[in-house]
């Protein structure tokens, strides 16, 4: 079994963000993976252990994903691609999955895994495209992936009602939820051995495509604002009758916050 995983680099949400002029400041920004991805990492690299699958990351953009790509590494990932391309800058979800939907058809993988989501946009639709770009099975929020055999994986979803099975014919696409696993912390040899391992790199014209040719002259969606969030108000505190209470907190939820 040939697995593709996806890996984006985002801003830590952990740290304070400042917006100005409708942007994200820059400075002193830090960069780690989307936490989403680690998730999917984890889970090629368990079905590798498990299942002597071969394990292959791309990640896209521009700038240094060095790190990133050799964290993944430590992890226990085999291959590594970075498509680096300053085109995909402003790229949208249906420029990264056609863009991936390229490096898919260079490789002959029998299931990509991707975060359900990244932390930055938290849009949660470039894994569903790249499956419909591709005509072949998809299943979101993904919490457990067993193999079934050659040709067929069992995998148990998040649903609105519960957890749902599926029994699903490869190749396919899956999307993870965090309660998947755990991300495990690279052991000190992975590491080492991770700065020794080759990282292929590329752009667009390598995977025989163009900017234009993976949508991206018809942008389906683009970030036109970075807005700070309103302040939250202080709330307030009532004591006395509760009957009396109760009479004015539901007036106050109906008039004053509206939400009656």
């Amino acid at each position: 079994m040939k697995i593709l995983t996806t890996v984006k680099k985002v801003v830590d949400v952990e740290l304070n963000i400042h917006v100005e002029s409708g942007a994200i400041v820059e400075d002193g920004l830090q960069y780690v993976i989307n936490a989403w991805d680690e998730n999917a990492v984890e889970a090629a690299v368990v079905l590798k252990e498990n299942n002597g699958a071969e394990t292959t990351l791309v990640s896209l953009g521009g700038g240094d994903m060095t790190d990133i790509i050799r964290k993944c590494y430590a992890m226990g990932i085999d291959n590594g691609i970075h498509v680096d391309d300053p085109a995909l800058e402003k790229a949208d979800s249906s420029v990264y999955a056609k863009v991936l939907q390229k490096v898919y058809e260079t490789g002959e993988y029998d299931l990509i895994i991707t975060g359900k989501q990244a932390q930055d946009t938290d849009s949660g639709q470039t894994g569903i495209m790249l499956a419909e770009y591709l005509s072949i099975p998809c299943v979101s929020n993904v919490i457990e992936i067993q193999v079934v055999d050659d040709g067929n994986i069992k995998v148990s979803r998040l649903g609105d009602a519960g957890t749902e099975i599926v029994e699903v014919a490869l190749p396919a696409v899956v999307t993870v939820s965090d309660s998947i696993n755990e991300p495990r912390l690279p052991a000190m040899r992975g590491i080492m051995m991770a700065k020794k391992k080759k990282i292929e790199t590329t752009d667009l014209a390598g995977l025989g495509t163009s900017y234009d040719e993976v949508g991206g002259n018809a942008l389906k969606s683009e970030v036109v604002e970075f807005m700070k969030s309103e302040t939250r108000q202080a709330g307030q505190k009532f004591e006395g009758d509760a009957a009396e209470l109760a009479v004015k907190v539901v007036d106050l939820l109906a008039n004053e916050a509206k939400v009656l």
